[in-house]
């Protein structure tokens, strides 16, 4: 199954129904009297949030979708059927952007969440409303309107709370794995993850919180690099960013320069991203020995100038993972109800997201424009048949099974 992140669908909202010219006609009713119908109304077209999705394959192939039309109106001052409203099923995390204005219409993050994105035409009038005492058999009636047509961008971003990031091998899907159900393809390979996983942390008693792990963070994502355009975005959502940093890497690179070369992508990326809340993870310290240990990690400390959380883990033995989850988790819980008791830091979180939303789109878009326009330099000359246009749609990745 792919995974699909972004699509651009045109929408048409049904037509409204005509109005229609009618005499009633009755024995022993003589001058009857107008009385045509109204149209019906046309249907109108909205996105509803769906949790049996998480994917906008769907609309990669059927890019088309149209309300219908409303019936005509009919005599004996019967209005047309109005037609049904056309539901368009989205994942959780998707936003609607019209192409033709860059306007944000809306942002699904709740199930059950509707949005209306193509108003159907009103029906036309019948000659009944027409009707005057200077003009007794009027034979004027309206067409309906037209119902409205639009193209627009679907962008799917995963709603998470906590945001994992770190170069791959770091270990960020053998710790989603320890603290929630999802599964994640494990190996000893970089960019064995190929799409965000989600999985929800479960703590206690109504507490828990959903993490995300974000795959192919690399030097250069920031600028197109390995999966770095398609997934960068992914983190705008979360409330915390927790960094996993390999203490002692297997290709002997340093770890301190595998962190900072994730800062520095998230900094070029997006400074308000680069701003969020983040806490640092050494991570396999199982793999150094335990007079070292200590050494190492007040080493990696100190040379990137850390003054936030760390902590220790081992993710593949569990070691130190519950000490991450319930920091998290009281965390967010804290934060949650300060939004709940405090409305003016629940709008300065609300104004928050939508400056890291407007700025992750806008860079994300920069970054495609650059990748295009690279892309096209590349092939001139060359045979275009080697090249596949299709992603310039959206992005396409396939799941490992």
């Amino acid at each position: 199954m792919r995974f699909i992140d972004e699509a651009v669908v045109t929408v048409k909202a049904g037509d409204g129904g005509n109005g229609i010219a009618s005499f009633r006609r009755e024995k022993y009713v003589p001058r009857g009297g107008p009385d045509g119908g109204d149209g019906g109304k046309g249907g109108d077209v909205y996105v509803i949030a769906e949790d049996n999705t998480n994917t906008l394959v769907d609309y990669r192939y059927t890019r088309r979708h149209d309300a219908m039309r409303a019936e005509n109106g009919h005599s004996r001052n019967c209005s047309g059927k109005g037609s049904d409203d056309l539901y368009l099923p989205v994942p959780v995390g998707t936003t609607v952007v019209d192409t033709e204005t860059d306007e944000v219409l809306g942002d699904l993050i709740e199930i059950g969440q509707t949005l209306l994105i193509a108003k159907g035409g009103d029906g036309g009038l019948g000659n009944t409303h027409f009707k005057s005492s200077t003009n007794q058999a009027p034979r004027k009636a309206t067409s309906g309107f037209e119902g409205e047509l639009k193209v627009l961008k679907f962008e799917l971003k995963v709603v998470a709370d906590v945001g994992l990031i770190g170069l791959p091998n770091a270990g960020k899907s053998t710790f989603i794995r320890q603290v929630s159900a999802a599964r994640p393809k494990v190996a000893d390979y970089p960019f064995t993850t190929l799409v965000p996983n989600l999985g929800v942390v479960d703590i206690g008693r109504h507490r828990s919180f959903v993490m995300a792990d974000i795959p192919g963070l690399i030097e250069g994502a920031s600028e197109g690099a390995g999966l770095g355009i398609r997934f960068l975005k992914h983190v705008a959502r979360t409330r915390r960013l927790l960094h996993l940093v390999d203490v002692k890497p297997v290709d002997g690179s340093d770890p301190v320069e595998n962190a900072r070369v994730i800062l520095n992508e998230l900094e070029r990326f997006s400074p308000e991203l680069a701003n969020l809340p983040q806490i640092l993870v050494l991570n396999k310290i199982d793999q150094v020995n335990d007079e070292d240990l200590n050494a190492l990690c007040t080493h990696i400390v100190a040379e990137l100038g850390w003054t936030g959380m760390v902590f220790r883990t081992a993710t593949l033995t569990g070691e130190g993972v519950d000490a991450v989850k319930y920091h998290l988790m009281n965390d967010i819980e804290l934060e949650r109800e300060r939004e709940i008791e405090d409305p003016i830091f629940a709008e300065a979180q609300k104004e928050r997201f939508e400056r890291l939303e407007a700025e992750v789109r806008l860079n994300t878009e920069a970054q495609r424009e650059a990748y295009r326009a690279a892309r096209k330099a590349a092939r001139e000359g060359l045979d275009t048949s080697d090249f596949d246009d299709d992603d310039d749609d959206g992005v396409e990745v396939m799941y490992v099974p």
